[in-house]
């Protein structure tokens, strides 16, 4: 039994170490909206009560996503994770009140910012096809014909 347990967690590492590279700067977008909006929450809790605590964790969510997001995704992770992140805290508060607000926070600013870094992403090299610069393109040459 714990020899097909070795192999299932084998399989999952290698399966995941081979999509990490397409993941990666979502996964990056994540923590780093889910890190801001719950410190956000935290502090704007501390300052501000239950109403602070949503405005913190909209601010730090979208910090958050702007710290660990490229050129590309950056806008998309500034607006997702500060909408994720005052989201989740205001769900947050309502199920569970502060420690629950500070969850949701990171919970809906991490992904938040990586569901707008990654729509941002897509729609830049949508703009970027769109304007000509396409991977790969061949020159044309243009003969004269003597």
């Amino acid at each position: 039994m714990s020899k097909k347990i070795i192999q299932i967690v084998a399989a999952a590492a290698l399966s995941a170490a081979v999509s990490l590279p397409a993941l990666a700067s979502d996964l990056n977008n994540a923590l780093g909206g889910a890190l801001g909006g719950a410190a956000g929450a935290a502090v704007g809790g501390a300052l501000g009560g239950s109403t602070g605590s949503v405005i913190g964790g909209a601010v730090g969510g979208g910090a958050g996503g702007a710290l660990t997001s490229n050129r590309r995704e950056r806008t998309g992770a500034i607006i997702g994770g500060a909408l994720g992140g005052g989201a989740g805290t205001a769900a947050g508060n309502a199920m569970g009140g502060r420690s629950g607000g500070i969850i949701g926070a990171a919970v809906g600013g991490g992904a938040g910012a990586a569901v707008g870094g990654n729509i941002s992403r897509s729609n830049s090299y949508s703009n970027d096809y769109h304007r000509g610069y396409r991977r790969g393109k061949h020159h044309r040459r243009h003969h004269d014909d003597d």
